[in-house]
């Protein structure tokens, strides 16, 4: 086609004339400023940023290597015997080979990062977004921020070997509850829990075997998915144990 003033290129195409009327300019759509932004908080718009947390987190975690999350209160400083257990934990299961994952913030969180760190292991922080914002701690050497919850909660079961749950709150309960759920119903594979603290995590377990095994809620072999120990030595050992298994 000769050049021609009266001629529209659009692509790979060069129409002039009646042809004209029949090419769509629908690419200045994508670049014209919007009035009303409206549409950032539309479900579909909220869909694509949920994928594109799925897809960052995957692509951080994707080559990490056997990793074991550590949850528990952030509300424990240094000093306290959980948090000063949680860095002994960190520091062993580094010292494994594995790497530590963690919801990157303080307490039992910066604890178990603190741990892996001193032992010059990989230290994972998985942040979330927070209306009173929540830092990432200092011991995090891979840290990636999370807006929603369940995102987040998917990198914990995918990218792990096992949890350590430390004491904690509603978080750290809802953690828990999610890993024996999708143990118990089959959809993922088996892996261990180990819950730290005999007397803060006694009166649960109580109430699952007296309350929830009797009445037929729960199975009494779903009590067997949860291992109890007071020693962090024994986590690091059954661990060592479980990677030396799975290799």
């Amino acid at each position: 086609m000769t050049k021609d003033d009266n001629a529209v290129r659009t692509g790979r195409l060069a129409v002039r004339g009646p042809a004209k009327e029949r090419i769509s300019l629908a690419d200045q759509g994508l670049f014209r400023r919007e009035r009303d932004d409206s549409f950032v908080h539309t479900d579909p718009w909220r869909a694509l940023r949920i994928l594109g947390e799925f897809v960052d987190g995957f692509d951080a975690l994707a080559r990490v290597g056997p990793c074991i999350s550590v949850f528990g209160s952030a509300r424990l400083g240094p000093g306290h015997p959980y948090y000063e257990a949680a860095v002994e934990v960190g520091r062993g299961l580094a010292e494994c080979g594995y790497g530590v994952m963690t919801g990157g913030g303080p307490g039992i969180m910066e604890a178990a990062n603190r741990g892996a760190h001193e032992a010059n292991g990989l230290s994972i922080g998985c942040n979330i977004e927070l209306p009173h914002e929540q830092e990432g701690n200092a011991y995090v050497n891979l840290g990636i921020d999370f807006r929603y919850f369940f995102v987040r909660k998917t990198m914990f079961v995918k990218y792990s070997d096992g949890f350590v749950v430390f004491p904690g709150g509603f978080g750290t309960a809802d953690e828990l509850f999610e890993s024996l759920t999708l143990i118990q119903t089959g959809k993922t594979t088996r892996f261990p829990v180990m819950l730290y603290g005999s007397e803060f995590w006694s009166g649960l377990l109580e109430w699952a075997e007296r309350t929830l095994a009797p009445q037929g809620m729960i199975s009494p072999t779903d009590l067997d998915l949860v291992t109890v120990t007071d020693s962090p030595q024994e986590i690091c050992e059954m661990f060592a144990g479980h990677m030396e298994r799975t290799e």
